[in-house]
């Protein structure tokens, strides 16, 4: 019999200070099966201290306090992968696979934490490595398990749409034309040679923005707020943490939602947790 699966992806701005502001009281009432976390922060020792009676698996970054992932669950997690590509790419804590047996089925859980960037800068380099070995990845791991995926903090706005003020963003990094053609590439259809707004050309992927397939063709909704000015009060958002699901994947989604915070001095994180619903099993 199938079963729904509730799976969150969150940026939690640090684990340690996510549970002291009112992380747990979230996971409480949520009733969220699995969590893909990125900026973690932590070692093994205080993520399972932050977060009692679950299981998890880390991939921490080499620079202590940086970076690093995490899939958190109620049931064990089978195979675990954190190699995405070269070195570098590997030992700052931002790519962690995992893969669940659900009744039968193997569901493949991706956390994964894209680079800021800083055009022209080697922070942006870094961004456009780790984009380009995600984008080599994703086919793979489609082949590994059709029912996949991808969460996280992607650090880019895909359209328009997912930045408020997106014209003042044109030449900043997040919001760049060559950031956003991977997820041009991405989201196509599988096969198809497109255009990209970057204006070159590649073939899509036929991976999900489980957000927009969701939300439609509206502003937002958004899941990050600069904390300057009074962005949060105004909604003066981006739309940059994702579910990118494959297509077999993207069928079984129930039920999305974006957990915005009720108020600014609410929140525990600058980002707001990721929901979604996919029926598993059976």
């Amino acid at each position: 019999m199938p079963r729904t699966v509730r799976i969150a992806s969150i940026n939690v701005n640090g684990i340690r200070a996510a549970t002291r502001k009112g992380m747990l009281e979230w996971i409480d009432q949520s009733d969220v099966d699995i969590m893909a976390l990125q900026e973690v922060r932590a070692n093994e020792e205080q993520l399972t201290a932050a977060l009692p009676g679950w299981r998890i698996v880390h991939h921490e970054a080499l620079q202590k306090g940086r970076s690093g992932v995490a899939v958190a669950s109620r049931v064990d997690a089978g195979a675990v992968r954190t190699v995405l590509g070269p070195e570098p790419l590997d030992q700052s804590g931002r790519w962690i696979e995992a893969d669940f047996d659900i009744d039968g089925e193997t569901l493949t859980v991706v956390s994964a934490y894209v680079h800021s960037g800083e055009d022209g800068t080697p922070k942006q380099d870094a961004k456009y490595a780790f984009l380009d070995a995600m984008q080599a990845r994703l086919p793979q791991l489609e082949a590994h398990s059709p029912l996949a995926v991808v969460m996280g903090d992607m650090n880019v706005g895909h359209r328009q749409l997912d930045i408020r003020n997106w014209k003042g963003n044109l030449k900043k990094a997040g919001f760049l034309p060559r950031e956003r053609a991977y997820f041009d590439r991405i989201f196509a259809p599988a096969g198809a040679e497109i255009e990209c707004v970057d204006g070159t050309t590649g073939i899509g992927l036929g991976w999900v923005d489980v957000g927009r397939r969701f939300a439609g063709e509206v502003d937002g909704p958004y899941s990050w707020w600069s904390n300057r000015g009074q962005a949060f009060d105004n909604d003066t958002g981006w739309r940059i943490d994702y579910h990118l699901a494959t297509a077999a994947l993207a069928e079984r989604v129930a039920a999305y939602r974006i957990d915005r915070a009720p108020s600014w001095d609410t929140r525990w994180s600058d980002h707001a947790p990721v929901v979604v619903d996919y029926t598993i099993g059976g």
